[in-house]
């Protein structure tokens, strides 16, 4: 409790008049998402009725993520200095609100997160606000592990109206993302970052995602382009049930491609790999939601 006592208090200390948001000294992030001009559903109230109302923002959208490795942090901690200083720099708080309220689940794969292990949501953790200013849009998004607290930042809108992220310590900011298509050309393999599946269950939810729509684009743009659908697990349960839940996962997926976006099912196959394939440790919650995925894999030109 000391420790976070400290730490919250150089937070406070930290945190720059009018222009700019400051995390702790610590804070630490993989880099920026940055493209320009971009569009942002920015959402303005809670899930109902199937839907996140949203209002559309169009410019330039920048993502972040930031882990802050303080033990025992609470959502509140992480949120309240944000959004004190979002106040203060003349933002209209649009929307405001915590996991149950928010909508749970339902808002969390509604919205626009970054894939772990950038970023890690609780699903009975987390807060969110929305907020506005001259032509420009904010959202934060926070959650938190037993050791650990997670901030999302998205900023959208005019350029020159937006509030710039920084930590105590400097730090690189990354490139603009490249497009889907040229990702997966260049890596062999992309993450479906925004799917969404009930606990357990392998039936996808209701969308629309993203990602599959910039995969249904490449596709079918790309005839004689091939890619296999592969499902992965965290290490909970049987490795026999976790390959055969992975499988059906994708499998549902290729069926949203191709009912829902008209993708030749020549294209692509489904495999699932449980959880012999995964992309970081299985004994902490944002490694396991990190390892719970599909990816789309580039195969060979038939």
């Amino acid at each position: 409790m000391l420790k976070t006592a400290r730490a919250l208090a150089l937070w406070l200390v930290l945190v720059a008049p009018a222009s700019a948001l400051d995390l702790p000294r610590g804070a630490t992030s993989p880099g920026a998402q940055v493209r320009d001009p971009d569009s942002y559903a920015l959402p303005t109230g809670p899930w109902s009725d199937g839907i996140v109302p949203t209002r559309a923002i169009e410019g330039r959208v920048t993502r972040q993520a930031w882990r802050v490795p303080v033990p025992g942090i609470t959502t509140l901690q992480l949120m309240a200095p944000l959004r004190d200083q979002l106040v203060a720099d003349g933002y209209e708080l649009l929307f405001e609100c915590q996991s149950a309220t928010c909508g749970g689940f339902d808002f969390r794969f509604s919205i626009d997160v970054l894939p772990a292990p950038a970023m890690f949501v609780d699903l009975a953790r987390y807060r969110f606000l929305s907020a506005s200013r001259d032509g420009a849009s904010v959202s934060v998004l926070v959650s938190r592990t037993s050791d650990a607290g997670y901030v999302q930042i998205i900023q959208a809108g005019a350029a020159s109206a937006q509030s710039t992220v920084t930590t105590a310590a400097a730090r690189p900011t990354a490139p603009a993302t490249t497009s889907f298509g040229q990702e997966l050309e260049t890596n062999g393999r992309v993450i479906l970052s925004d799917l969404a599946f009930e606990t357990g269950s392998s039936s996808l939810g209701p969308g629309p995602f993203a990602s599959l729509a910039s995969l249904a684009s490449y596709l079918t743009s790309r005839p004689s382009r091939r890619v296999a659908l592969v499902g992965h697990t965290d290490a909970t349960g049987s490795l026999d049930g976790n390959i055969a839940l992975s499988k059906r996962r994708a499998a549902s997926v290729r069926t949203r491609l191709i009912d829902a976006h008209s993708v030749p099912a020549s294209q692509m196959s489904a495999e699932g790999m449980g959880y012999l394939a995964p992309v970081t440790s299985n004994l902490t919650p944002s490694g396991r939601e990190a390892n719970r995925r599909v990816e789309v894999i580039l195969l060979p030109d038939s």
